[in-house]
């Protein structure tokens, strides 16, 4: 129990610590990390071709052993110009062991969806209305017609041994980085 204590402190010390790369470099990283997507998942890029805005996390961070964190830096664009700067964050607690990174971005799709994100002072992604999160056979499925959500999240670049990826409890957060 003692070593869940001091994994969870570290964990939290992780999740909440201000690292984050300068502007400049964040948004080389998030550009490279969509256009890699758009590469390897063609229903992403059709859809980026159509959304209002993409924010892209290019580097997730994500520990755990019973208490768990994640965290990762991102950009949100809107007709590829990087338009602001978000964090992501989470904790969890309960049965989970490991380490692992990965990117994921977010799709907007309508003005009420980007409205509630610079709105809010930080929104669980697990509450936004209209969320939903895209796998590799997405793109099969979806047309003009049935993209009727606000939201669309695709996960990608996974590294690491940690099962599962949730968006419940995850909060993203505006911030200003280092020039």
């Amino acid at each position: 129990m003692k070593n869940s204590i001091i994994s969870a402190l570290a964990l939290l010390t992780f999740a909440s610590s201000g690292f984050c790369y300068p502007a400049k470099e964040l948004r080389e990283n998030s550009e490279h990390a969509l256009q890699k997507l758009y590469r390897h998942n063609t229903g992403a890029k059709v859809l980026g071709e159509k959304a209002l805005a993409v924010l892209v996390f290019p580097e997730v961070y994500k520990a755990g052993f019973i208490f768990g964190a994640q965290r990762g830096d991102g950009v949100l664009f809107e007709r590829g110009k990087a338009v602001g700067y978000y964090n992501t964050t989470a904790a969890s607690y309960g049965f989970q062991a490991g380490v692992e990174k990965f990117s994921y971005a977010l799709f907007f799709m309508d003005k009420a969806s980007l409205n509630y994100l610079r709105k809010s002072n930080g929104f669980e992604l697990g509450g936004v209305p209209n969320l939903v999160v895209a796998d590799k056979g997405f793109y099969k499925t979806f047309s003009t017609t049935t993209l009727q959500k606000g939201v669309y999240a695709f996960f990608f670049s996974q590294e690491g041994l940690m099962a599962g990826i949730s968006l419940q409890g995850t909060k993203v957060s505006k911030f200003t980085p280092s020039k």
